[in-house]
């Protein structure tokens, strides 16, 4: 018709002489008819034969596909409102090489899904896998009728010339809908994705889906999705909506019937194309950009369970659970102080009251009090050595001075301890009269400052502490990525926004027994000040000087190790295991300056040198988890710093302070080695402290090697082990030389170093298990995941919580009580070591 038109106007033309302006719009239309008849001979030379055939299920169907055919398989089947089928369509290309891939689309009522075969997946650095063999499962929305047929059609093209064979094959997917606690077993590859259907029965509002497998690889994925087209089913999309993990052999995740309107869910399952996110070994650069790698048989077994988890009866159980066991140590607290009132009130009735009998009967009754006589040795002649007899007029002098007019560096300047510091501190034998010459009242002050001060830290770190945690636990409630935390899956109970509650419940236990240590150090305090108030010479010249900031720093340290270990549960990953281990560090630091300060109090560390020596094992611990993991420098660097700390320390401690640290101190090195072990053979001054020192080195030079050697990638376990091991090494030795010295352990802390012994190894026993470990993979970590094993609530680690706190508490007791047998010996019969 275009081209009769054409031919007409051209005609007319030739009759008569067209006018000017009439030549440039038949140019125009003469090149408008060409051009339509090009683009229709195109479209007819494009036109493809379109064959539709009815097709029915688990019929595999052989056909070929070219440029020129397309072909469409129309398939129906019947959907019941109260019953879901899996449908899944299966394809497979017979040639290996293909000019152009095949397009598969198939069309459904409320959705579409399309795919190309070969599937191409990509992986890291560009890598391109194609898979010839796919298998995907339709979305199937729900129908409001109750039942109703739908139809389906698939639709196969290519752009390729040459006529490839395929084949097709739509089948019913069995077991589609999963029941509780029925396992079911399928296998699934990157082409060949699988998902399944839950939906929650009456009565269950949680439940616990696992996936398992008995093959370690390939690597795949777990997804919780809604009920809604298209289902995320490939390894590069599945992490677009829901929750999803990683795993090897073992997965799990907590799905809650709040969190999907629809009271069901499809269970998602994807192997990915590359092992390296659960670890495995990492393919080959490719050579070429374009070049397709064979992945070889990825196919994985595995299996799905889901099971009903706990009730709010098991919640309820499990919180009072805790309390009791807890609240109970307040009351057992309770009864031994009602115990001890008695039997004090007893012996104030038997024996007078000191502030009643003069000064020769009030000394001669503290010997006489004494458990252990301690007698006066050999070595009683070098305590008058550099020792002044101070007048009880002076020690009895009131105590309402005030406080703040009293500094510490006041005494430096007195006459009588300049002149007999260097002296007393160098005496081969020590009492603590000896280092208990400054003012009480100054020592307190300077002792209060470790409570002030670590009460301080606690608010600047506890703050962003806890904003950071609460931003990763908002991260993963709504991106769904269960791989940034390192939780015990198989038992994470969640409340609220938070995932694993019980994990953050557990750590009740530091909190209520750190308060409660302060509470007893608080009533030991005010007992002591009233003794002193009313002058009780027991109380002033009579037993170990009684300080008890450092009491308080560590119960408060305590109560912050709780919150801090609550904190990094909400989401444990490598990042912020730092919050769990700082006061830790503290704790440990603590206990070691309150066992030196015991019989060192004039000499031990000011509060902001020791905070300032735990900043810097904490800045190391940072270094070493974010630097430390196979860094060989750094590991150079800090074994020598190691090494270098301990002896200083070391030299600190023998030299009781009485030394210096400045260009001179290599001379003095080497003439000490010369005179002492070269000129003439001769035996340390301080043999005791030689012993203690000398063994301490070895301990910490071993460890430092090892540190070298091994290089663990646990640098903060292994800092605090450190910590740990120099902790029980002075406890020990204090003890031996407690008990060497002719002084003995009473019964209360005789038992509480038995408990906390027993309570310490059950605990290490808990610890060790093992659920999970930031050192590998979110993947790897998941193999170590177990059930729980108490009330149904808590696993493992919750026990190490519990048991961890209380053998803390009793540790804590055993450094306020085991020297209360000197309560009333005098103090230049009770020996410093």
């Amino acid at each position: 018709m275009v081209l009769r038109s054409c031919w007409k106007s051209r005609h007319k033309s030739r009759s008569g002489a067209a006018p000017c302006w009439l030549r440039p719009g038949l140019a125009a239309l003469l090149w408008l008819c060409v051009t339509q008849f090009v683009c229709g001979s195109v479209a007819l030379a494009e036109t493809k034969n379109v064959v539709q055939k009815d097709a029915e299920f688990d019929v595999t169907y052989n056909d070929t596909v070219t440029s020129e055919n397309q072909t469409i398989y129309a398939f129906n089947h019947t959907v019941s409102r109260n019953k879901t089928e899996g449908v899944r369509v299966t394809v497979d290309v017979l040639s290996q090489s293909l000019e152009s891939p095949f397009l598969f689309v198939v069309r459904q009522k409320q959705a579409v899904l399309s795919f190309q075969v070969p599937l191409i997946l990509r992986g890291l650095y560009q890598r391109k896998y194609p898979y010839n063999h796919v298998g995907r499962t339709l979305c199937q929305p729900p129908t409001r009728a109750a039942s109703e047929t739908q139809y389906f059609f698939v639709d196969v093209s290519t752009l390729s010339s040459h006529g490839t064979n395929y084949q097709l094959r739509v089948s019913r997917v069995e077991s589609f809908t999963l029941q509780t606690d029925k396992k079911f077993s399928f296998t699934a590859s990157p082409s060949q994705p699988q998902y399944f259907k839950y939906v929650f029965p009456d009565g269950v509002d949680t439940v616990i889906v696992k996936v398992n497998s008995d093959m370690t690889f390939p690597c795949s994925v777990m997804s919780i999705q809604d009920i809604q087209c298209p289902v995320y089913d490939l390894d590069n999309n599945v992490a677009f909506i829901g929750m999803y993990q990683t795993m090897t052999k073992k997965g799990a995740i907590t799905v809650q019937r709040k969190d999907f309107p629809s009271n069901s869910f499809y269970v998602v399952v994807v192997v990915k194309t590359e092992d390296e996110a659960c670890g495995g070994p990492l393919r080959f650069y490719p050579l070429r950009p374009d070049e397709l790698i064979d992945a070889g048989n990825r196919s994985k077994i595995l299996d799905v369970v889901v099971t009903p988890a706990i009730n709010s009866e098991v919640y309820v159980m499990g919180m009072l659970f805790c309390l009791g066991i807890f609240l109970s140590f307040y009351l057992l607290t309770l009864l031994v102080a009602c115990v001890e009132n008695k039997r004090m009130n007893k012996r104030r009735e038997v024996f007078q009251d000191p502030a009643d009998m003069s000064p020769a009967e009030t000394a001669d009754n503290c010997s006489t009090l004494s458990s252990e006589a301690v007698t006066d040795s050999a070595t009683s002649t070098d305590n008058n050595y550099g020792y002044m007899e101070r007048s009880l007029d002076s020690v009895g002098r009131s105590r309402q001075e005030s406080l703040s007019s009293v500094e510490e560096d006041d005494y430096d300047t007195l006459d009588d301890i300049n002149s007999d510091k260097n002296i007393v501190r160098t005496k081969k034998f020590l009492c603590v009269s000896d280092l208990a010459r400054k003012d009480k009242r100054v020592l307190s002050k300077k002792y209060q400052i470790y409570f002030w001060n670590i009460a301080t830290i606690a608010v600047f770190y506890a703050l962003p502490v806890i904003q950071l945690v609460i931003t990763y636990q908002t991260v993963v409630n709504v991106t769904g990525n269960q791989d940034i935390c390192y939780y015990n899956f198989m038992c994470a109970h969640p409340l609220g926004a938070l995932s694993a509650f019980n994990n953050i419940l557990s750590n009740l236990g530091y909190v209520m027994l750190g308060l409660l240590f302060l509470l007893i150090v608080l009533k030991r305090d005010i007992v002591h000040n009233r003794a002193l108030v009313r002058n009780d010479l027991n109380a002033l010249e009579c037993g170990i000087p009684k300080h008890f900031g450092l009491f308080y720093a560590m119960g408060t340290a305590l109560m912050m190790e709780g919150l801090l270990s609550a904190c990094y549960h909400v989401c444990p990953n490598y990042t912020n295991f730092q919050f769990d281990t700082s006061f830790m560090y503290m704790i440990a630091g603590l206990c070691m300056l309150k066992l030196y300060q015991k019989r060192h109090p004039d000499i031990n560390a000011s509060a902001y040198t020791a905070y300032a020596c735990l900043a810097a094992v904490i800045f190391f611990s940072v270094l070493g988890v974010v630097f430390g993991r196979g860094n060989t420098v750094f590991w150079i660097v800090f074994s020598v710093i190691h090494i270098l700390a301990t002896l200083l320390l070391s030299t600190q401690l023998y030299y009781m302070g009485r030394w210096r640290l400045d260009s001179g101190v290599l001379r003095r090195v080497v003439y000490i080695i010369y005179t002492d072990c070269i000129r003439q053979c001769s035996g340390p001054m301080y043999i005791d402290r030689m012993v203690l020192l000398v063994m301490g080195n070895i301990v910490n030079w071993s460890l430092a090697a090892y540190g070298l050697i091994e290089r663990p990638n646990d640098f903060a376990s292994y800092l605090l082990a450190i910590a740990i091991c120099n902790l029980l090494l002075y406890f020990a030795f204090y003890i031996i030389m407690k008990l060497r010295s002719g002084e003995r352990i009473q019964c209360l802390a005789l038992v509480c170093i038995l408990f906390t012994a027993v309570v310490w190894g059950f605990a290490l026993y808990f610890f060790f298990q093992g659920l999970s470990t930031w050192q590998k993979t979110p993947a790897e970590s998941r193999e170590h995941n177990r059930d729980c094993i108490l009330l149904s609530f808590f696993d493992d680690h919750d026990i190490w919580h519990f048991l961890s706190s209380i053998a803390m508490f009793g540790s804590f007791l055993v450094l306020l009580t085991m020297d209360d047998d000197l309560d009333t010996v005098q103090r230049d019969k009770i020996y410093v070591f």
